[in-house]
């Protein structure tokens, strides 16, 4: 009996894992657009969240509040901005590694960290 338990027990753990891991999953992909040498992308910061709102910038799975909520950013935390769809902006952060050096062919946007949609109204450019 022990064998059974172990495996219905991994088989949660794996059902578990899955949809935690597909709850993050971007439904529009982020781009990386090559533009004649240009860096792909610009440095931006989350401000203007008013304290007595939610006190936080949801992050979705697509450029629309139709989307699901993936994550939550604050006041002061930095982004990097890489593609915009209307008023939102695809973005990267939690990461050190992120670049945006000039690329020679569009792709959907491999940096490290986390990535993102969030409306233009909270972020506010400080370099690019």
């Amino acid at each position: 009996m022990r064998p059974l338990l172990s495996r219905t027990f991994l088989s949660g753990i794996l059902i578990f894992a899955s949809a935690a891991s597909f709850a993050t999953e971007l439904k529009v992909p982020i781009m990386e657009r090559a533009s004649d040498g240009l860096d792909t992308c610009a440095l931006g910061e989350v401000t203007d969240l008013k304290t007595g709102g939610d006190g936080f910038l949801a992050v979705r799975s697509g450029p629309g509040t139709e989307y699901e909520k993936i994550d939550e950013i604050f006041n002061g935390d930095r982004v990097w901005m890489f593609e915009q769809k209307g008023h939102w902006i695809g973005v990267a952060y939690g990461s050190d590694a992120i670049t945006c050096s000039p690329i020679s062919i569009d792709h959907p946007l491999d940096k490290p960290g986390k990535k993102g949609w969030v409306h233009e109204n909270w972020i506010k450019i400080i370099a690019g």
